[in-house]
């Protein structure tokens, strides 16, 4: 679309009026409309932390960063509320408390970790839950042994990672259930997913992971109270049989 109108006419084996009707008939005026559009949308999705950090202003009426900063995220987390659907956060929530025969949990670059401690959290409330560090290495077999009463949790957020649509269509493949955590603009893995819970990530220089910390919160609380007893005293089986070990020094009164 970034071409002239002949070539890409030329390109998908029509002629340039076509070309020109189709652009008219997606109400985008004219043909370098529709390229400004199509660039437009390309910025936006490839946004980096470098593009955004360096047109970024700072703007704080004077006032302490750490509070505007923190008014921020806030402000993310408060338009969550209106993104994720109710009704989708639920059947995660219910599919979860469900007792599946397998969860498997995967994140990207950076939000591995916080799908690392969905993952410890939730197995210490249901069975089953595993976290996969590397899904299409030494835990694809973790992803061929999906089933149809399985659930594959995919944390995938801009910039999308070629890996984690992989493993979306990889656990499709094996009848699992697919949940993609994903942004606003949803990863390509929400094309393979049964539920999708998007949230918002604007933060400079790096996306915030504010929204997600709290919607991973909120899944385990929810969890936590939808099975009820048999949460609780898998969490107490899981304290009595860990010993850990917290070191004090202490020092005598004079």
């Amino acid at each position: 679309g970034l071409v002239s109108a002949s070539s890409l006419a030329s390109l998908a084996g029509t002629s340039t009026p076509t070309v020109l009707r189709l652009v008219e008939r997606l109400g985008l005026g004219s043909y370098p409309d529709f390229q400004k559009s199509l660039r437009d949308e390309i910025t936006h999705q490839s946004n980096s932390p470098v593009s955004r950090a360096s047109h970024s202003t700072v703007d704080r009426d004077g006032g302490s960063f750490l509070e505007a900063a923190a008014r921020d995220r806030m402000a993310l987390i408060e338009r969550m509320l209106s993104i994720v659907p109710p009704t989708e956060f639920d059947q995660v929530v219910a599919l979860l408390a469900s007792s599946p025969r397998h969860v498997l949990i995967s994140g990207g670059y950076f939000s591995k970790q916080l799908a690392q401690t969905l993952a410890l959290q939730l197995e210490q409330i249901i069975p089953h839950v595993e976290y996969a560090d590397d899904p299409l290495g030494h835990d694809t077999l973790k992803y061929l042994e999906l089933r149809r009463d399985s659930v594959a949790i995919i944390v995938d957020l801009r910039r999308y990672e070629l890996s984690s649509k992989r493993v979306s269509a990889m656990a499709k493949k094996q009848s699992a259930t697919v949940i993609v955590i994903t942004d606003e603009e949803l990863s390509p893995c929400a094309e393979d997913a049964d539920l999708v819970l998007p949230i918002p990530v604007g933060g400079i220089p790096f996306d915030s992971f504010a929204a997600l910390v709290v919607l991973a919160e909120c899944l385990v609380e929810a969890v936590f109270h939808s099975v009820g007893k048999k949460g609780l005293e898998r969490m107490t089986q899981w304290e009595n049989a860990v010993q850990i070990h917290r070191t004090f020094k202490y020092t005598n009164a004079p």
